[in-house]
């Protein structure tokens, strides 16, 4: 889980994590360092990330992409909403 620290992480399933053995490794990530490499990349189509985005929505849709997001979390893995 490569993440910049966020404080106090409120409603982690913990309890689900150990019922199921999983393991969880954390450290922090140099977003700075990172960050204008892997931009320009992306630009310059070196690397494609379209496969993360499942959904493309309106703005005006962003209620219903939130609801989508909040109940079908298998299926609505990055929700993108587009202005007009």
């Amino acid at each position: 889980m490569p993440a910049v620290w966020g404080g106090i992480v409120d409603k982690f399933p913990l309890g689900a994590f150990m019922e199921k053995g999983l393991t969880l490794k954390t450290g922090q990530t140099s977003v700075q360092h990172y960050m204008p490499g892997l931009l320009n990349a992306i630009v310059e189509s070196k690397i494609d990330t379209t496969f993360l985005i499942s959904h493309r929505m309106s703005l005006e849709d962003a209620p219903e992409g939130y609801k989508m997001f909040h109940d079908n979390q298998n299926e609505a893995t990055k929700v993108i909403l587009d202005a007009p």
